[in-house]
């Protein structure tokens, strides 16, 4: 089975740190979205894409791509992110009204391609934005070595769900 990680981390490189954990498991390579070449995806049978979160959602390079995917209808794909802000809460969320999950803007665009999610993972990260900047930032030393055998886990869950096939 030919599997791919898209992963695109900026300030901190937490969610990157979540892909590598993932890929090592899924023994696959990480791209990033500008890295990712539209006629080739299809070949994949398992696509994962993850960023961190920004305002509610994932990075607008990642939703760009995803926007310009041809339809994959039946191809399987997960979710991933980290943030500053977990959806247990949804503190922030509440407070501007916005009460739906970080990974639905993501799931929304990937539904209307014809892809089928299979799984979701998410884990707080280092956040140091805006006010957060200011007392050092939020979340320290995360993800941190439980976040990524979470994430192992949960790869190992993807794995066992092809498990007639070999990744």
């Amino acid at each position: 089975m030919k599997t791919l990680i898209i992963c695109i981390s900026i300030h901190h490189n937490n969610t990157e740190k979540i892909a590598k954990a993932m890929a090592e498991v899924l023994n696959t390579e990480i791209l990033k979205p500008q890295e990712v070449e539209i006629n080739t995806i299809s070949k994949y049978d398992l696509i994962g894409f993850g960023s961190g979160i920004y305002f509610g959602k994932h990075h607008k390079s990642l939703l760009n791509l995803v926007d310009k995917l041809p339809n994959l209808k039946g191809k399987k794909a997960f979710i991933f992110s980290t943030s500053g802000v977990s959806n247990a809460g949804n503190f922030i969320h509440n407070i501007l009204h916005k009460v739906r999950h970080f990974h639905t803007p993501l799931k929304e665009k990937l539904v209307k391609k014809g892809i089928d999610i299979i799984g979701e993972f998410t884990c707080k990260g280092l956040d140091t934005v805006g006010p957060f900047k200011l007392i050092g930032g939020i979340n320290k030393n995360r993800p941190n070595e439980k976040d990524l055998k979470k994430a192992m886990n949960f790869a190992e869950e993807l794995k066992k769900s092809f498990k007639d096939v070999k990744l």
